[in-house]
């Protein structure tokens, strides 16, 4: 069944009949989430296939790659000011469409810069627009309650997604080879543009409803509120501890998931004698864990304070990190660092998110996620080199796991004053 719409002006908040409109423009965001997060990640299982057929090297793939990265941190910063500018419909289907236009047009490719324009610049660019940026603002456009566990899925959309569809890519580039395996991700990029289209109208008021779980009856008027402008919002956050406590915690995040465990669990493993098959085994556990640990932190995130949420899953993160080098290293031991690792991944996105909403706004708060993206690639980056430097120079990736321990630690101890604080101001 259908939602009925309130006439323009109406201050009446409509029965509820069926599912709530909210939900398909949920649906239709995490199915973009997931198709971009694919397509983000599908390059990497190409370097070989790539390398034997035009004879290039690692590094000439994993530069473009590296353009990759760099794209969709640029690309997330300038996400707000595009959805202010010219909607989320249109933000979504403009980076579904980048992104799918620069794997579709690989297939073509012959030269070393096709590469870069099409993996690096199209690619990133285009998963930039449709990220966790695009996530937060529908959440706080669209729920009143429920915020936690949406962007809990959406998380788990971005994040996990890619960790469990990989697999069934690889396994086709390996059977069908790597021009049918792009062909899936074209797939799944073009039906999440067409969900886009049809189920993601900008607000609530633009088909005459109310947010979900919204108790204020505000009239669905044809004029827009006024939206502060992007150097507004920068001046005003800007301004603020806890943004600058939160920017920084979401670079340890990186540094501590995708550039050092993500990067160097595998080579960490074999220094222990343990096989490459088995160490990416824990690593495919992690991915199936981390869709557990972000829906259930989301559903958390709706019940208790998310400052508190914050200091107990940084803490628990570096508490695991501190730990693991005074343990036997054993497959048991490694097993049991992988799922408390794998349920705790993403699981520090959803208290982020409702803390940012809260105390930022739902206008400020694509432009805040913005930030903290680009600073988790940038902690993400830092923590890939520095942990290869240390296990070149001090022949040991233990130390890398002591510091990055101690970073999580410092970022709970950090946020829990200021989470606690209401004077903000904004």
């Amino acid at each position: 069944m259908t939602d009925l719409v309130l006439p323009r002006g109406s201050c009446r908040r409509p029965p509820s009949l069926g599912l709530h409109r909210s939900w398909m423009v949920a649906g239709a965001t995490v199915l973009a989430l997931l198709a971009a997060a694919v397509a983000m990640g599908a390059p990497s299982l190409l370097i070989l296939p790539l390398g034997r057929e035009y004879g290039w090297d690692v590094a000439t793939v994993t530069s473009a790659l590296s353009v990759r990265l760099a794209a969709f941190g640029v690309t997330s910063l300038l996400a707000s000011a595009a959805l202010n500018a010219w909607g989320v419909r249109r933000v979504a289907c403009a980076g579904l469409a980048l992104t799918g236009t620069g794997i579709f047009a690989s297939l073509a490719m012959t030269q070393t810069w096709h590469l870069v324009l099409l993996w690096g610049v199209l690619v990133g660019a285009g998963s930039g627009l449709t990220s966790l940026v695009l996530g937060t603002a529908i959440a706080g456009r669209w729920f009143e309650a429920r915020r936690g566990l949406v962007v809990g899925l959406f998380g788990a959309a971005a994040s996990a997604g890619q960790m469990l569809l990989l697999p069934g890519l690889a396994a086709a580039t390996d059977v069908l080879g790597w021009r049918a395996g792009i062909l899936m991700p074209c797939g799944l990029l073009a039906v999440a543009a067409v969900a886009a289209m049809a189920r993601m109208p900008e607000r609530p008021e633009d088909v005459g409803l109310l947010p979900y779980g919204s108790r204020d009856p505000r009239p669905a008027t044809t004029s827009l509120p006024t939206r502060p402008s992007t150097w507004r919002i920068l001046a005003d956050i800007s301004g603020s501890a806890l943004f600058w406590a939160l920017l920084g915690a979401f670079a340890v995040c990186g540094a501590t998931t995708s550039g050092l465990v993500q990067t160097h669990l595998v080579p960490f493993c074999a220094d222990l004698g343990i096989r490459p098959l088995q160490a990416s085994g824990f690593l495919a556990g992690m991915g199936l864990l981390t869709v557990i640990g972000s829906v259930g932190a989301g559903w958390l995130s709706d019940r208790f304070d998310a400052g508190w949420l914050l200091f107990w899953f940084y803490g628990v993160r570096g508490l695991s990190l501190v730990c693991l080098p005074f343990t036997d290293l054993s497959f048991a031991g490694l097993s049991l660092f992988a799922a408390v690792y794998g349920l705790d991944w993403i699981a520090t996105v959803p208290p982020t998110a409702r803390l940012v909403l809260a105390r930022f706004g739902p206008e400020r708060t694509p432009l805040v996620f913005g930030f903290m993206l680009a600073a988790h690639q940038a902690g993400a980056a830092a923590a890939a080199y520095a942990a290869a430097l240390a296990r070149i120079d001090l022949g040991s990736y233990l130390p890398s796991f002591l510091a990055a321990g101690a970073l999580c630690l410092l970022a709970a101890a950090a946020i829990l004053p200021l989470a606690a604080r209401r004077d903000m101001p904004l």
